[in-house]
């Protein structure tokens, strides 16, 4: 998006692949501000574990914190890449104390960075014990030209220097004496991040990387139904809907929704049953991303990531199968939203077009849509989980569908679900610190404007219940 270039941010993810010495690895690129940790999350169902990009001169950055939190969440193995090697860095040892006390992950170096005072010249492979060097020079311009030495070649003190040299033959014996053991079963269960150090814009550090990454990153998982705790069987097609996009193609117009397959293989055309709805589906126009190109998925397999052109019956955590059983995935819950908003159009001959932008972009997950019991649906409260978001929607309203919005900011800081049919004046609280509003679905909704608000309000109606995050809606 074009929001995206003026920001220098990502506000939404990205889905591509590459093959890597006989690997397919499919590339699901999060955004990185914690506006959009939402996305983040539906996102990370669809993988089988993480990398962790670290800014070597900032280290661990706050929205760092939400994503990880996220990613812990998900329990998925989780590598580090420490990035911008080629330029000044804080000290390794700082670093990984930071990812263990900020972040409560046990680091194990896979690399250690070559140098003094953050100016590094290479790294030291702890595996082989060879030392890659790099021409510094550039910072980011060029991809660096490097040589390997060995740590007990003659010629590695004089290459390197009697001070660099003995420095780094005492942070190896450091860490060798007081680090942590390597331990793949930790890594497997996201208790232990193996750390590398690098530079992605020279592409220094990303080939060791990559080799290591393949060995040690987990086969595409098998998905368990939330009606079965038996494993997909492999001979079976079975895959599920992570993401959909609209107006990827300005051209067409056109909605991408893209599955995750879960087992069995995919092929071009292939009729596949939608479980939500019982009707068998034809997967025409298969597409897959690389870079900035799109080829035709002419078969698939488990771990790839399909996208096919979708006339608005896909929803996201929709399950697809071949099997003659019934099968619908767990669902993929939402995050409750943290900024609402009043949102109208102010020309009235501009309704059906708001009307369908909103909900095709609350279809994408990006927002959620309440409303008003006995009031006009051309006013609506958005929801959002970041504040950033809104600006997002504004810009996409303007820009995809030809709408300019007014966005009325609201006092309310959390919505809770009530589980009754009617909701009374005595969970709402007090006076104009609450509203009672409807979601997408028609269910009773409250939004609080602050946890002092709604834990009153909860005190005096215990017997109902309040649900952060609702009930997933397979129907």
């Amino acid at each position: 998006m074009e929001i995206e270039k003026q920001r220098g941010i990502s506000v939404t993810s990205s889905v591509m692949f590459f093959d890597y010495n006989g690997y397919r690895i499919n590339i699901l690129d999060t955004p990185g501000h914690q506006d959009f940790s939402e996305d983040t999350y539906r996102t990370l169902t669809a993988a089988d574990c993480a990398v962790m990009l670290i800014d070597g001169a900032k280290g661990v950055e706050a929205q760092t914190r939400k994503l990880f939190h996220v990613c812990r969440m998900r329990n998925i193995p989780i590598f580090t890449f420490v990035n911008k090697l080629d330029r000044y860095c804080k000290s390794p040892f700082e670093l990984m104390d930071e990812i263990e006390k900020v972040l409560n992950i046990r680091a194990y170096p896979m690399n250690w960075p070559v140098g003094e005072d953050g100016n590094n010249i290479g790294v030291y492979n702890r595996k082989t014990k060879n030392i890659d060097l790099f021409e510094a020079h550039g910072h980011g311009q060029y991809a660096l030209s490097s040589k390997s030495i060995s740590i007990n070649d003659e010629e590695t003190k004089v290459i390197l220097g009697k001070k660099i040299y003995d420095k780094l033959i005492e942070e190896i014996e450091l860490l060798d004496m007081a680090g942590d053991d390597f331990d793949m079963s930790k890594v497997e269960r996201g208790e232990l991040t193996p750390m590398f150090f690098g530079s992605a814009m020279t592409n220094f550090g990303v080939k060791p990387f990559l080799r290591e990454f393949i060995e040690m990153a987990p086969s595409p998982k098998e998905v368990t139904s939330d009606k079965s705790d038996e494993a997909l069987t492999n001979n079976e097609f079975q895959a599920f809907v992570f993401k959909i996009q609209a107006n990827m193609d300005p051209a067409h117009r056109n909605r991408i929704a893209f599955f995750r397959i879960c087992s069995g293989k995919f092929e071009k055309g292939m009729e596949v049953i939608h479980a939500r709805t019982g009707k068998t589906l034809r997967l025409t126009q298969p597409q897959q991303f690389f870079a900035q190109e799109r080829i035709v998925a002419e078969e698939g397999f488990a771990g790839d990531i399909i996208g096919v052109v979708d006339n608005g019956l896909l929803n996201i955590g929709d399950a697809l199968y071949t099997g003659k059983k019934p099968f619908l995935f767990d669902g993929i819950p939402i995050f409750p939203a943290e900024h609402f908003a009043l949102v109208r159009t102010p020309d009235a001959m501009k309704r059906k077009q708001f009307l369908k932008g909103i909900n095709q972009i609350s279809e994408e997950g990006s927002i959620q849509i309440f409303k008003q019991p006995n009031i006009g649906v051309e006013t609506l409260i958005i929801g959002v989980v970041g504040v950033l978001q809104f600006e997002v929607l504004e810009y996409r309203m303007k820009n995809e569908y030809g709408v300019d919005i007014i966005i009325e900011k609201l006092p309310y800081t959390l919505a809770r679900w009530v589980m009754v049919k009617t909701v009374t004046r005595e969970m709402l609280g007090f006076a104009d610190s609450a509203k009672a509003v409807e979601d997408s679905h028609g269910r009773p909704v409250i939004l609080y404007n602050s946890e002092w608000t709604f834990n009153r309000a909860q005190e005096k109606n215990k017997d109902v219940q309040f649900l952060e995050i609702p009930p997933i809606v397979n129907q």
